[in-house]
Parts: C-alpha cells; sequence; structure tokens
C-alpha cells in the first residue's frame, strides 16, 4: 500500500481524547488525527520521531493524520484503518504463500448475522475466512506481541473462527505485524489471558495463526514476511513431552504455560 504523498517529518508531544495527536512540525505545533483507537501501549513518549500525512481538502477538520512512530529505532505503523488495504495488497499480490495464487478474494463477508471477517478466499474451490489484527506492540527488543489491551471482541473472533471450522471452512488469523525489526510474535497473555485461553482453544479446533511483518517507509508499507509465533511453539513443546503433561497438576501446568 503506498501513500498517495511522502509523509512528514515529526516529534510528537502527546495523543489525547483517543483521536487526537499533537505533533511538532519545525517550529509549528500541529494537531493531526489519531486514527487508532487501542492503547498504542509502548509508542506515545513524548519526543517520539512521527510522520504524518497531510490532506488539504477543506471539509477535513484535521489536515494531518499520524502514520507512522518511530520507537527504539524501529518504524511502527498505527494507522489500523490501512491494516485490511496492506493485507489485500499481500493476499492480491501473493506475498501471504498459505493463500498464495487463490482464485478470488471478498472483503467484509459475513459468516452470521453478528459476524463478518475481513475475507473470504475461495481456492481450489475451497473456501477460506482470513480475520487481520493489527500489531504495534512490543516490549521485548525482537518480539511483537497482540493484543495492547482486553480485546472482548478479539475474543469473539477467535470464537467464531472455532464455529467457522465446525461449518467446513478454512479459517486463518493473520497478525499484521506492522513493526520493523522483530523476529518472533506471541500472544500477550498477561494483558488479556482470556484472549490467550482462546488462542489455544483455536489452535486446538483447527484454526491456523500466521503473523507477518511489513516493510515500513514513508513511502509505502507492504507485507515483507513471515515470523515466528513463539507461544504456538511452546505450547506443542509443552504439549509433546510426556513426562510434563503426565506428572503435572493442572495448577502447575497453567503455571509452566
Amino acid at each position: 500500500m503506498e501513500f498517495t504523498k511522502a509523509l512528514i517529518k515529526g516529534k510528537l508531544i502527546k495523543r489525547y481524547k483517543r483521536f487526537f495527536a499533537d505533533v511538532k512540525i519545525g517550529k509549528e505545533i500541529v494537531t493531526a488525527h489519531c486514527p487508532n483507537t487501542g492503547s498504542m501501549k509502548g509508542l506515545l513518549d513524548e519526543g517520539n520521531e512521527v510522520y504524518v500525512s497531510k490532506n488539504d481538502d477543506p471539509k477535513r477538520k484535521l489536515k494531518y493524520t499520524l502514520e507512522i512512530v518511530k520507537v527504539k529505532k524501529n518504524l511502527v505503523g498505527v494507522n489500523t484503518h490501512f491494516a485490511n488495504k496492506i493485507a489485500f495488497h499481500g493476499l492480491t499480490n501473493n506475498l501471504v504463500k498459505e493463500v498464495a495464487n487463490n482464485d478470488s478474494i471478498k472483503a467484509e463477508v459475513f459468516f452470521d448475522k453478528e459476524t463478518r471477517f475481513d475475507f473470504l478466499v475461495e481456492k481450489n474451490k475451497q473456501k477460506i475466512f482470513v480475520e487481520v489484527k493489527n500489531v504495534t506492540l512490543f516490549r521485548e527488543e525482537k518480539t511483537a506481541e497482540f493484543p495492547d489491551a482486553v480485546t472482548t471482541r478479539g475474543s469473539k473472533h477467535l470464537k467464531t473462527l472455532i464455529e467457522a471450522v465446525k461449518k467446513g471452512y478454512k479459517s486463518y488469523l493473520l497478525f499484521l505485524v506492522q513493526i520493523e525489526g522483530v523476529d518472533n510474535f506471541k500472544i500477550a497473555k498477561d494483558i488479556d489471558k482470556e484472549y490467550y485461553e482462546n488462542y489455544l482453544l483455536a489452535k486446538k479446533a483447527g484454526v491456523n495463526f500466521l503473523a507477518y511483518q511489513c516493510k515500513i517507509n514513508s513511502k509505502e508499507i507492504k507485507i515483507d514476511k513471515k515470523i515466528k509465533i513463539i507461544n504456538a511453539w511452546l505450547f506443542r513443546k509443552i504439549w509433546k513431552d510426556e513426562s510434563c503433561w503426565k506428572s503435572c497438576s493442572k495448577n502447575s501446568w497453567y503455571a509452566y504455560r
């Protein structure tokens, strides 16, 4: 996904009321729209280098939009409105190898009356749901995490993906990691234990989990490469280790996990 205009560099002063961010550009302080309603945990330190887009449409109340934040030398894409556009570009250009060379892609498809998933992909007569989650949290140097706050909606999506598997759909949850410089991804179970538990249930039920990192610069953001999901590796390792699960009590299993 390409930006229509080159982004403008500035310094973050503060983000407030969820939708506003004050940014210093040169000697001027402007108020930019913040297109991310999440906690943006770890991204909002005063003085962080940021990149904003400018739109001169007279109908817009705010001309600037916060697009990228630089943290620990890593660029992080914070515009959640772009997540599905980036994912769609990746799906249509075969950048997500698990669903490459597909026959069709439809966006925003209802599964039931209450839930719609981001994409319905068809490949070799198999119908595949793809749900996208934008990832901006990294507390460890090389590891991205999701979620950055408790997400009831996220847990609901996991449960519905399980139902989709039961009805014969193939289901993928794509963690779109808009963070440069990381090699791994994991579920932030200390932030949302319920989401982590539902993640394990979904994985056991046959939901597929993918983490793809984006290439980010002031001209474009696009899917670059697949990275490891380390929660999944730990779960498989422990479950296959009979000496652990046969001898561990339920309480120690949860503690080990």
